[in-house]
């Protein structure tokens, strides 16, 4: 099993759980988070320092899913998040030693009064 983590614009993250939702996944996550790549955001600002460094908003997606299917599903990320301009994220892909379900323990059955 492996974890594929896609940090995307924002604009982009409905369309891409829209179609993740249909496929074939042990589980997915989201968060929204801030960050900077390559170009590391630096704007001009015009008071005590000559540059300020802001983070970029980007929506983490994390899906876990069998080792057979992950071409299938980063080929599916990248079709729609890529726009061709710098910034539209990172993919990476992680193997998952263990997944366990969490779930609630059956309650003992209590002697009747």
């Amino acid at each position: 099993m492996k974890e594929i983590v896609a940090v995307v614009k924002p604009f982009l993250a409905e369309k891409l759980l829209d179609r993740l939702k249909r496929a074939p996944l042990e589980a997915l996550t989201v968060r929204e988070v801030k960050g900077y790549g390559r170009q590391k955001s630096y704007l001009d600002e015009y008071g005590d320092s000559e540059y300020s460094m802001a983070f970029l908003p980007k929506v983490e997606i994390a899906v876990w899913v069998d080792d057979a299917r992950v071409d299938e599903i980063l080929r599916m990320i990248v079709e729609i998040a890529r726009t061709g301009r710098m910034g539209d994220g990172k993919i990476m892909v992680m193997p998952v030693h263990a997944f366990e379900n969490i779930v609630e323990a059956p309650k003992p059955a209590s002697a009747a009064p």
